[in-house]
């Protein structure tokens, strides 16, 4: 099995900085993107930042310039740096990672349980 636990969610003042880690862990045999995703009560779920298996990184216009993505392929662990923070940022942000299982078999997404970023003003 293959299981995403995020970390580093928390309560935080506006203008703030909070850092997320998700560390992927089971039977992997390569990690192709990985993102994050955030949920606001009463919301869709929209992607925040991306990043490929190369470095290649995307982010939601909201949040450039203020969030940093980046991933430690060694450690199979995914971080989201974001500073200025505001309260329209307050969510659960959920990690996200595609990922091939066994040589020869297609990736499949998986998704952490997420965790719980609250931005006061």
């Amino acid at each position: 099995q293959v299981q995403l636990v995020e970390s580093g969610g928390g309560l935080v003042q506006a203008g703030g900085s909070l850092r997320l880690s998700c560390a992927a862990s089971g039977s992997i045999f390569k990690i192709n993107a990985m993102g994050w995703y955030r949920q606001a009560p009463g919301k869709q779920r929209e992607l925040v930042a991306l990043i490929t298996s190369g470095g290649i990184t995307n982010y939601a216009d909201s949040v450039k310039g203020r969030f940093t993505i980046s991933r430690d392929n060694a450690k199979n662990t995914v971080y989201l740096q974001m500073n200025s923070l505001k309260p329209e940022d307050t969510a659960v942000y959920y990690c996200n990672a595609d990922i091939i299982r066994t040589l020869g078999y297609n990736a499949m997404a998986y998704w952490g349980k997420g965790t719980l970023v609250t931005v006061s003003s």
